[in-house]
C-alpha cells in the first residue's frame, strides 16, 4: 500500500465525502489544498459517453481559455520563406523545414505545439509515428495546419488549449494555475466544458458528458456537478 506524506494525507482528508460540488466550491477546494512548493496546475478531466475507436465518436478540438493557462508554450512551425518570417514575428520558438524534421527524427522535441503550412505536410507526414503519440501532429481540424501561421502561433501563445479524447473516453487539460484568482479558474473551467460539449460527435449516443473532475497537480480530485458546469 502506498504511503502518503503528511501534506497529502491532510489534503485527502479534506476531500472525503465531498462530491458533485458546484463549480465555485470545487475550485475553492482544489485551490485551498494546492500546497506544493511550486505553482500547481489546475487540471480538469471529463468522462464522455463515446468510444473513440469509432471515427464518428472521436472528440477533438481547441478552446482559447479566457484567462490563459499560466503556462509558457513553446511553438514549432514548419514553414518556408515569407510564412517562416511571419511565424517568427508572431513569436514562434522554432521554425524550419527539412532541418526541423531531422531534428525531431533525432529525438529533439523541445516544443509543446506544432504548426505547419499546408505545403509542408509531405515533410511533416513522415513524423506521424513520432508526433502522433505525443498529440503534436498538426491537423487542419484544430487549426494547426493553416496558411495563417501567424494567427495560429498567437493563439497557441495566448491560452489556446487542444483536447482529444483518449481510449478510455476521457478528455483532460490544464485550465490554469493554483495561483490564479478563483473566478478566473471558474471562467476557464466553464469555457473548457462548453467547448467539449459543442464538440459532441454525431455518433455519440445516450449521456454524452458523464463526469467532470477537477484537481491540482499534486492534489486529489473532486467531482463537479455537471449541471453547474454546463448551465443545464
Amino acid at each position: 500500500m502506498a504511503k502518503f506524506g503528511k501534506r497529502t494525507r491532510a489534503a485527502r482528508e479534506n476531500f472525503v465525502g465531498k462530491n458533485l460540488l458546484k463549480v465555485a466550491d470545487a475550485v475553492a477546494l482544489v485551490k485551498a489544498n494546492a500546497t506544493a512548493k511550486f505553482d500547481e496546475t489546475v487540471e480538469i478531466s471529463v468522462n464522455l459517453g463515446v468510444d473513440p475507436r469509432h471515427a464518428d465518436q472521436m472528440v477533438r478540438g481547441t478552446v482559447t481559455l479566457p484567462n490563459g493557462t499560466g503556462k509558457t508554450v513553446r511553438v514549432a512551425v514548419f514553414a518556408r520563406g515569407d510564412k517562416a518570417e511571419q511565424a517568427l514575428k508572431a513569436g514562434a520558438d522554432i521554425v524550419g523545414a527539412e532541418d526541423l524534421m531531422e531534428a525531431i527524427q533525432g529525438g529533439k522535441i523541445d516544443f509543446d505545439r506544432c504548426i505547419a503550412t499546408p505545403d509542408m505536410m509531405p515533410i511533416v507526414g513522415r513524423l506521424g509515428k513520432i508526433l502522433g503519440p505525443r498529440n503534436l501532429m498538426p491537423n487542419p481540424k484544430i487549426g494547426t495546419v493553416t496558411p495563417d501561421v501567424a494567427e495560429a502561433v498567437k493563439a497557441a501563445k495566448g491560452g489556446q488549449v487542444q483536447f482529444k479524447v483518449e481510449k478510455a473516453g476521457v478528455v483532460h487539460a490544464g485550465i490554469g494555475k493554483a495561483s490564479f484568482d478563483a473566478k478566473k479558474l471558474e471562467e476557464n473551467l466553464l469555457a473548457f466544458v462548453d467547448a467539449v460539449s459543442k464538440a459532441r460527435p454525431a455518433g455519440a449516443k445516450g449521456t454524452y458528458m458523464k463526469k467532470v473532475c477537477v484537481s491540482s497537480t499534486m492534489g486529489p480530485g473532486v467531482s463537479v456537478d455537471i449541471s453547474s458546469a454546463t448551465g443545464n
